[in-house]
């Protein structure tokens, strides 16, 4: 007990410039950010508060509204796609195939690259002139069309495309994980009653993965919130606002409109959209961890 009483004040020392920084850089900035979205500042702070006049602003703005749309049919493919997708690559590595480790490489190889790196790569495969389309014509196929890219309608779809592609290799590792903790005693019953594979995998398997699938869907739904630079490097925000986001329009109203109070204004609401998340997951788990 000496023992450790006399290594606290050493440890609370140790962690205090964590501390700073968490309570001055980060929540000293996000209250800063939180005052700005009451005031009329442009280039500049300013310090005339117009109350909640901002965020009227900000949701009479159609391009706004667009973003909030489009980062909703995002959000819900997106995730959706990677946990569906994640998961029957889990299980096709599960059956312990062949050359296991390379195909868990190549499965997960994407998630290791940048949003930047995935919008560049998807943005020239998709390209009308470059891409699928102008290969599959150039076999002889003139008739063939593809050109979701520069389509108003389905470009939001080409960026599911690009983020499922980079994200259902994280879902892929956290369900692999899981389905090896699970013992052989119950696929030993299953095969003796004579289910079938696929359906060992959806009535027994999946529900067991429910807390790993749950984490999985928690963190590809913050990396939904804060959708920007997939965008940026795969549409440009367009063709006109189908690929808008709310991180683009912040950015877009912080650098080249210089419109602080209003890119505060939606920051501030993006920050409760984290806390709304993140809350549920977290009272989740403490009920979780309570009945255990």
């Amino acid at each position: 007990m000496q023992a450790k009483r006399r290594r606290s004040p050493a440890a609370t020392i140790a962690l205090l410039p964590t501390w700073i920084a968490a309570i001055f850089i980060y929540i000293g900035t996000m209250v800063w950010s939180v005052r700005l979205s009451f005031t009329d500042s442009t280039i500049f702070p300013s310090s005339n508060y117009v109350g909640f006049a901002q965020y009227a602003k900000l949701f009479r703005t159609s391009r706004w509204l667009a973003s909030l749309e489009n980062v909703l049919i995002f959000g819900v493919l997106y995730v959706a796609g990677c946990l569906a997708l994640g998961f029957v690559l889990a299980a096709s590595l599960d059956r312990k195939v062949r050359f296991e480790a390379v195909f868990r490489t190549i499965f997960l190889y994407p998630y290791a690259m940048s949003f930047v790196v995935t919008g560049l790569i998807w943005q020239w495969i998709l390209n009308p002139t470059l891409g699928i389309q102008a290969s599959v014509r150039a076999l002889g196929w003139q008739s063939f069309a593809f050109d979701w890219i520069v389509s108003r309608d389905m470009a939001i779809y080409t960026v599911v495309f690009a983020g499922v592609w980079q994200g259902a290799g994280l879902v892929m590792v956290i369900a692999l994980s899981g389905m090896r903790g699970i013992g052989d005693e119950q696929w030993k019953a299953a095969q003796i009653d004579g289910i079938p594979i696929w359906r060992i995998y959806l009535s027994i398997i999946l529900p067991q993965l429910g807390p790993a699938l749950a984490a999985s869907g928690m963190l590809l739904s913050m990396g939904v919130i804060k959708t920007y630079d997939l965008v940026v490097a795969l549409t440009g925000g367009g063709p006109g606002t189908a690929t808008e986001v709310p991180a683009k329009f912040i950015m877009d109203n912080l650098f080249e409109r210089q419109n602080l109070g209003l890119a505060s204004a939606g920051a501030t609401v993006l920050v409760l959209s984290v806390v709304m998340a993140v809350v549920p997951f977290r009272y989740a788990l403490s009920m979780r961890a309570r009945k255990r």
